[in-house]
């Protein structure tokens, strides 16, 4: 092993750079390949103020009796596969051009209306406590006269749960509205659990400012950048849903009604905050950055006052062995019983002087 690598890999610790190729990995000039899941899961929600059917569906042929039966229906298919999208889109008239998005990876999240149906695309986010990483699961969300259908890559993990306990209740809001109102809050749900992720990564900065100010190694630079990594995913994620949830409030659809959009407005007011909260973080992360760099400094300015007063306190000492160290046939005191003995004094007396001084002018504080 070279020497240069080998002080390398105790000074300066290799960084694992998997992260940053997961990130930039997504190359809109070329179409991703999706992974099928191994199954599907269909779950179907069909209710009115008064009752509520829920049960999951053995196959897809059997989402087709809830579309024209009067009432709303939620429909969460979790796990996707290309032969169960289509036929499910097939049956609600779902375009292909949608279906196209809901069966792609890695898009921006966004909004469209095509012939009667509002369409929307966006991540649901989660923190991973053990890797200190920002995960993400794509969903897609289609609103229709009276029915929501979800698709959703991950069939373990959702953040939908509040919203089947209120469709348990007869006296929800949701029972009590149409569909338009159930996508509101299924986007609710998601906007949401952004603030849970940042709440996380803010307690991971707070730690790591903790630890710069009493520490400030080179492990403290690692996790800078380890953050703003995960910063960048989370602003990837949270900063296109503004303009998605812009789209419904600014919908001239059928399928929303007036009374539904300040729901959505509300959504929006939560999207612009948690946006301004990711700003934030990016300038924490830009000060804890500056901040390392000036606790590295200010480490390396203790080092050399040490080294300059300890070259200072020696400088006397080497001044007077230098002279008496001369090859001259005549030095004064040179040959006398005491001169050693006073030379050595010198080089201690002077020392301490120096040393008196400084400290009185504070170059130790």
């Amino acid at each position: 092993m070279r020497p240069d690598r080998y002080l390398k890999q105790f000074i300066f610790p290799e960084h694992d750079t998997h992260r940053t190729a997961e990130i930039f990995i997504v190359n809109p000039t070329v179409a991703p390949m999706r992974q099928e899941a191994d199954r599907s899961r269909l779950y179907v929600y069909d209710y009115d103020a008064n009752t509520i059917d829920h049960k999951e569906l053995a196959d897809t042929g059997s989402c087709y009796i809830y579309k024209h039966n009067n009432r709303t229906t939620w429909l969460n298919i979790d796990g996707i596969r290309k032969q169960d999208v289509e036929e499910i889109s097939r049956q609600y008239g779902i375009h292909n051009l949608l279906v196209e998005d809901i069966l792609s990876i890695g898009q921006r999240p966004k909004v469209d209306e095509i012939e009667g149906i509002m369409y929307c695309l966006l991540n649901m986010l989660y923190f991973n406590e053990e890797e200190c990483a920002v995960e993400q699961e794509q969903v897609s969300i289609v609103l229709g006269e009276n029915f929501v259908i979800t698709f959703q890559e991950d069939e373990h993990r959702d953040v939908f749960n509040p919203v089947r306990e209120k469709l348990k209740l007869h006296t929800s809001k949701i029972r009590q509205r149409s569909a338009d109102y159930l996508c509101y809050a299924l986007l609710d749900m998601i906007v949401d659990q952004y603030f849970v992720v940042m709440e996380k990564l803010g307690e991971k900065i707070e730690t790591l400012e903790e630890d710069i100010i009493r520490h400030g190694n080179t492990s403290s630079f690692g996790k800078i950048n380890d953050l703003r990594k995960e910063l960048i995913v989370l602003k990837r994620n949270v900063s296109p849903v503004r303009d998605l949830v812009n789209g419904f409030i600014k919908s001239e659809t059928e399928l929303i009604d007036d009374n539904t959009t300040k729901y959505f407005k509300d959504v929006y007011d939560h999207i612009v905050q948690a946006n301004d909260f990711v700003e934030n973080y990016r300038d924490m992360m830009t000060n804890l950055h500056d901040l390392y760099i000036s606790k590295v400094n200010l480490r390396m300015n203790e080092v050399m006052k040490v080294l300059a007063i300890v070259t200072c306190l020696l400088a006397p000492a080497t001044v007077i062995g230098g002279i008496f160290g001369m090859n001259f046939d005549v030095i004064p005191y040179a040959h006398q019983v005491w001169g050693f003995y006073a030379t050595v004094i010198l080089m201690l007396v002077i020392p301490l002087v120096m040393l008196i001084i400084f400290k009185r002018r504070g170059w130790f504080n």
